[in-house]
Parts: C-alpha cells; structure tokens; sequence
C-alpha cells in the first residue's frame, strides 16, 4: 500500500516537470519567432533611440553660420585681445599707418580666432563635464569636429598670411608662436601641471608686442617687453579669481588649477602680480614712452585692483573672487586708456616726429575703439 502510494506520487511529479519543461520550451520558441518577425516603424525608432547616444549632426544653415563662428573664436575675449594689439601699435614709437594698424587688428583677431577655435576642439569631451562649457557649440554638437578645425586652420593660415604680408615677419612669427603656444603647449598642460597658468599667462602677453613690433619690427625695444609685462601680469588676478568660483568645475573635469590643487598658492600668486603692476607701470614713462602722469595715474587704478586681490588673499570666498574678477575686467581697459591718453606725443612741444594725417587718422580710430569697448 505504501509502495503504491509513492510510486503515483511520482508518476504524478514527473507529469507537472514535463508539463513545466514543455511550457517553458514554448514559450522559448515564441520568443525567438518574435525576434525574427521584423519592426513596425514604431519599434524601429524607439530601437534606434536606445542604441544611438548622440544626435546627429546636420550641416547649419549658411545663415547661421556668422553666429556659430562667432561663439568658436569666442568673439568677446578675441576683440579685447585685439584691442591689447592695438594699443601696443599706438603706443610704439615709428611710422605707422592706418593700413598697417588695421592689418594688425585683423591679423592678430585671426590669430586668436584660430587658437580659441582649436582649443574647444581639443576640450569638446571635457567642456561637456562642466556647467559653465558644456552648452559651447561643439558641445550641443551644432558643428562637426571636422568642421571647427577646418575653420581654426585655415583662420590661423590666413592670420599669419595677413601679418606676414601686410605688416611684417617678425609680427607673424609672433602669431604664429601664439597660436602653436595657445593649443600645443597651454591646452594640453591644463590638465597636468599648475604651471598652465603661467604659459596661458605668455599668450596673453605677445598680442600688444604683436602691435609694438608691427611699427619699430623688432623685439629689441625694451618698450614691447614691457607692455608684454603688462599684460602678463595682470592675467594672474583676473584668471585666479575666475578659477576660484569655477573650482568645482575644473576639478570635475579634471583640470589641474591652483585655484583647486592649491587655493591659498592661488590667492597668493593674484596679489603678487597684481602689485608687479606698479613697477612695470612705472617703467612706461621711465622709457619715455608717456608722461610720468601716467604713472600717476595707473597707481590709482592698480590700487583699486591690489586692494581687491589682497582681500581675496585674506579671505577666498566667492564674493572676493568675484569682485575682483569683475575689478580685472574693468581695470584693462581704464589702462589702455591711459596709455593713450599721456603717450609722449601727445603733450605740447614733444616732436618725436611731424604727424601726418594718415597718423591722425589712427588717432581717432584707436579713441572710437576705446570708447566703443
């Protein structure tokens, strides 16, 4: 009795086993047709959807393209660069010419241009980790990356070409050393070194030599490297407290700046260099380039921006980094302002040489870029 008890439950089990295999065999097979059947259009596109990370990019419109250029030159930042390569050409002593000033102009724009153009081509994978760069317009992918370095090339070859042929060698081989520093040296060292500070530092400083040498065609003048002084100087407090606010950014893409490796060297080094601007403003006139009120001047001006960097020095936080950031910006222009406003030639009596009116000319120009900026 027992025996056949357990010999029907097992028949019985090993029925509902091949029940269940028999099941899941079935179910296996209407799987597989399933898979085989093809995609409505519906399911094509939401299959494509999953599998496709990115968009497309389509070619822009030949409308559209003057906006999308000007955001990859980063339109703002070249035309104060300019305008630095502008002041350096007013401010040289020689024969100078409107022709040869809008050469310049024009020439070093396209030099930097180029250099901002190949940059974010290089960064595109790091500008998209970051809040402030990620909407940049290889970043929403509204050009090709073959596009933006076509369009930095051939910006950078015509550039030079400009420089070499309409001012002269030693002006163009300044702009291009700027361009290979800008993207083969500054660019990738970001992401290595604290010391990309000081080499982005260099290519801020060769646009007013840029105009210096594009009137005396020499770098011998100390006067050219003095203006270079200039510049370099001053982008210490205005990068670093740029870099103070962005810190979190940077350092989620992986750049190295003092303003996260090492914030207190950062606030340092702006204060630092936002005092070197007395002395190198007090070597302008000692070189007979303006007036000694020059001097006067600008020590008001570079006061204002040293009490800024020394409160970012005694206390980072993001409103001292901003206001000095902000001061930075404003403290630029007052300067090259100045520069024009007590050159040497501009005083009563001084004749360094007879102003023609094609000089004159300039003259008014430079005051109508001034004022515009």
């Amino acid at each position: 009795m027992f025996r056949s008890t357990v010999n029907v439950l097992a028949r019985s089990n090993l029925q509902t086993l091949a029940k269940h295999n028999l099941f899941i065999k079935n179910a296996h097979v209407a799987r597989l047709s399933s898979l085989k059947q093809p995609l409505n259009d519906m399911d094509q596109q939401k299959q494509q959807q999953r599998v496709t990370k990115y968009k497309m990019i389509e070619s822009p419109k030949l409308s559209k393209l003057p906006l999308l250029y000007k955001e990859l030159i980063k339109a703002k930042l070249a035309g104060l660069v300019a305008l630095t390569a502008m002041a350096g050409y007013a401010i040289a002593p020689g024969e100078s010419s409107v022709v040869t000033l809008i050469a310049t102009t024009v020439g070093t724009g396209l030099c930097i241009g180029s250099a901002n153009s190949i940059n974010q081509w290089i960064e595109t994978p790091y500008d998209a980790q970051m809040l402030r760069t990620r909407n940049r317009v290889l970043g929403r992918r509204a050009l090709s990356q073959t596009h933006a370095f076509g369009f930095g090339t051939l910006t950078g070859i015509a550039g030079v070409s400009l420089l070499a042929a309409c001012v002269n060698p030693i002006t163009a081989a300044l702009g291009a050393a700027n361009i290979a520093l800008y993207t083969c040296i500054y660019t990738p060292m970001k992401r290595t070194s604290i010391a990309n500070t000081w080499a982005g530092a260099v290519v801020g400083a060769i646009p007013p030599m840029m105009g210096y040498t594009a009137v005396t065609g020499t770098l011998a003048d100390p006067g050219a490297w003095v203006l270079g002084g200039l510049l370099y100087a001053w982008q210490f407090p205005h990068f670093n407290a740029l870099a103070w606010n962005l810190r979190a950014d940077y350092s989620k893409a992986g750049y190295r700046m003092m303003a996260v490796t090492d914030p207190k060297l950062n606030a340092r080094v702006s204060l630092r260099y936002s005092l070197a601007m007395f002395p190198l403003c007090a070597a302008v006139p000692y070189l007979g380039l303006t007036s000694w009120w020059f001097a006067a001047d600008s020590t008001v001006i570079n006061g204002v921006m040293a009490y800024g960097a020394y409160r970012f020095w005694r206390n980072s936080n993001e409103k001292t980094g901003k206001q000095l950031f902000f001061g930075s910006v404003i403290h630029l222009p007052i300067l090259l302002a100045l520069l024009m406003i007590h050159k040497k030639w501009n005083l009563p009596g001084y004749s360094h040489h007879a102003k023609t009116e094609e000089e004159e000319e300039m003259d008014e120009l430079i005051e109508w870029v001034i004022e515009e900026s």
